[in-house]
């Protein structure tokens, strides 16, 4: 059985981007998060220590966007890293991070990265 975690549209206000005006003034992304890991004991135990809390992993994600960055690949770097070191256990990490209303020429739902880590295969 895989089993995961996931997180869909956590929004966070934050200051990242290539241009100085979108580092000065931040704006709105959009993060969506599953993690693989083992839920078995949680499904057996319904206890907390034997799963990963979602809370944790928004406050997680949460301290990586708090962190300015031109780039949302350095972010998602860093996001990923923060999961693996806290969470060793983690089997994949799927990730994807969006602006919300990006500083282009065109209209669009946003845009934005998405990174999947398989872990160690």
């Amino acid at each position: 059985m895989q089993t995961e975690i996931f997180v869909n549209r956590l929004r966070l206000y934050a200051s990242h981007g290539v241009l100085p005006q979108e580092r000065r003034v931040g704006a709105w992304f959009t993060i969506d998060l599953r993690v693989g890991f083992d839920l078995s004991r949680a499904m057996a135990s319904d206890r907390l220590d034997d799963t990963v809390s979602y809370a944790e992993l928004c406050q997680t994600v949460a301290e990586q966007m708090a962190v300015p960055s031109a780039l949302l690949e350095h972010v998602a770097g860093r996001i990923v890293a923060a999961l693996r070191q806290r969470w060793p256990a983690l089997t994949t990490i799927d990730l994807s991070i969006a602006k919300d209303n990006p500083p282009m020429s065109v209209a669009c739902g946003g845009a934005g990265i998405h990174v999947y880590d398989p872990g160690m295969t």
